[in-house]
């Protein structure tokens, strides 16, 4: 675990990302092999689940630390993180416990959960009773299952190659799929060229960073291949042997959560992987992404979700084909066996996401204004003769999305941030008119810049009216302008509408409070 403490902490006091992989690369040098597992694990968004509720870790935290529950979770707000907290209040150790294993700490955890509260009290108390403060704080960190470290998968794939003198793209196709960190070992996972779990192995997906400037600066329009970018779930088909995968983005297998596309098993072509997007269709149309929401997380589909919500793949790639991975080839030719695939399928739950026809940049322009209407989110702009890459990167795929919906609405609630803003009130609760209330119909925290939430937070002390809890409710004073990507019914909110990522696009010191938007602009909108 130390040696694990002290990699976290190398890596938050810099904001190099060469020190970064430094460090890294330094701990997989040196560590101990189950431990560089649970460490890619962890780093791979593989983390164990929560097995204690938080509650009982502050109640047994601050009597632990001999203080007052209410001065602990002033602690709380004021610091903005709970395993920070905790190793922040508790008092120094008074044993010095024998060092152990990351791995070995985290499958105890893991084996807390079918344990009485009292022996879990009695295992949190002795390992904190054992731990310095950096230790306390990573341990806390697993325990809650809030683990983060400031170091994103691709760097941490780097910094591996490095350590292990092994191609980035090769251990990152490695790392995926459905491994399990208890019972897999280093070498099954990254120095085996067979690995466990070959037949439902995706590949990483190709990711595509935004478009800034104006599109003309891509050059020539016909070295560029323009699709809708559809707004549904990232998915991957793949169909080995007799069995067919259906993986997310997010490297969840959801096979069984669109028994639509599980169906196609017999129709597909065996040795291929198709890459594209999940969506909901119905009446030969494309619906809403909330609609697609109300299957998102399930682990059951019932017969009739299946007949309200009945999903689609509209595939815009092939990875693999005949048992050969092919990405390295052209899009125009990775294209042509994607229709191939499509063709031979002759099945309306796989559809082919079509090219846009366009010979002039200002013509996709004219394209790019409909994708509201075609329930996408924009384009998608793909070189012809680029291969398909590994995660994001800069030249050969860019997304062109629509401009986002608008809105001027009130600040009316406020709570402070986490991380490096728990000591601002950075997260905001805001409101439109209805007649002459108020209503909250949104929250949002991000787009405002470090000197402009200073002052909001100033506001906020200054004008409070009541609070409750960590929340402040404020003077309705402040109006900014809210964009969204889109809107959506909801009888879960008092305003009976849903944003679709909120954040604040300016703050509206033109504007007074009663030139804010009405609950019917809303409506209109929806």
């Amino acid at each position: 675990m130390r040696q694990f403490a002290e990699l976290f902490l190398a890596i938050d006091a810099t904001n190099k990302t060469n020190a970064k992989v430094a460090a890294l690369q330094h701990y997989f040098e040196i560590a101990p092999d189950k431990d560089k597992v649970w460490t890619i694990a962890l780093l791979s968004h593989r983390r164990p689940k929560r097995t204690v509720n938080t509650r009982l870790l502050r109640e047994w935290a601050a009597e632990y630390s001999g203080i007052s529950p209410w001065l602990f979770e002033e602690s709380y707000h004021v610091v903005g993180d709970l395993a920070e907290t905790i190793a922040l209040v508790l008092p120094n150790p008074i044993s010095d416990s024998k060092e152990q294993a990351l791995h070995a700490w985290i499958e105890q955890i893991m084996d807390l959960k079918d344990v009485s509260e009292a022996d879990k009290k009695a295992f949190i108390l002795q390992a904190w009773q054992g731990m310095d403060k950096a230790e306390r704080f990573v341990f806390n960190k697993l325990i809650t299952g809030g683990f983060r470290m400031g170091v994103s998968q691709k760097l941490m794939v780097r910094a591996l190659g490095k350590a292990l003198d092994i191609e980035e793209n090769s251990l990152q196709h490695r790392i995926m799929g459905n491994w399990d960190p208890r019972t897999i070992t280093f070498d099954e996972l990254l120095l085996q060229e067979n690995s466990l779990d070959a037949a439902s192995k995706p590949y990483p997906f190709y990711l595509a960073y935004q478009i800034d400037g104006p599109v003309e600066d891509l050059g020539d329009p016909s070295d560029w291949q323009a699709e809708h970018k559809w707004d549904g779930i990232r998915g991957q088909l793949i169909k080995r042997g007799e069995e067919v995968f259906l993986w997310s983005r997010g490297e969840e297998l959801v096979t069984d959560r669109f028994p639509e596309l599980k169906l196609l098993a017999t129709k597909l072509p065996a040795g291929c992987v198709l890459d594209g997007e999940i969506l909901v269709f119905k009446d030969g149309q494309i619906q809403n992404f909330n609609l697609l929401q109300t299957r998102i997380g399930r682990k059951t589909v019932s017969k009739a979700t299946l007949q309200k919500a009945p999903v689609i793949l509209k595939a815009y790639d092939v990875l693999e084909w005949d048992g050969n991975d092919i990405r390295h080839l052209p899009l125009l030719e990775r294209r042509a066996y994607l229709a191939e695939c499509v063709a031979a399928v002759n099945d309306e739950r796989l559809q082919q996401s079509p090219s846009v026809a366009f010979s002039t940049w200002e013509d996709l322009k004219v394209e790019r204004s409909t994708a509201r209407s075609m329930k996408s989110e924009g384009l998608m702009l793909k070189r012809k003769d680029a291969p398909y890459g590994v995660g994001r990167k800069k030249g050969d795929w860019w997304k062109w999305k629509v401009d986002p919906l608008t809105v001027d609405a009130v600040l009316i609630y406020a709570m402070r941030g986490h991380g490096r803003r728990a000591n601002l009130y950075t997260d905001y609760t805001f409101a439109v008119w209805k007649g002459d209330e108020l209503v909250p119909f949104t929250k949002a925290y991000s787009g405002l810049t470090d000197a402009e939430f200073r002052k909001v937070d100033a506001f906020v002390k200054k004008n409070t009216i009541e609070r409750f809890g960590p929340v402040r409710s404020v003077k309705p004073e402040l109006v900014f302008e809210i964009a969204f990507e889109g809107i959506a019914q909801s009888s879960r909110h008092k305003s009976g509408v849903a944003l679709r990522f909120p954040r604040m696009k300016r703050w509206r010191h033109d504007k007074p409070v009663e030139e804010a938007n009405t609950l019917n602009d809303l409506l209109t909108l929806l």
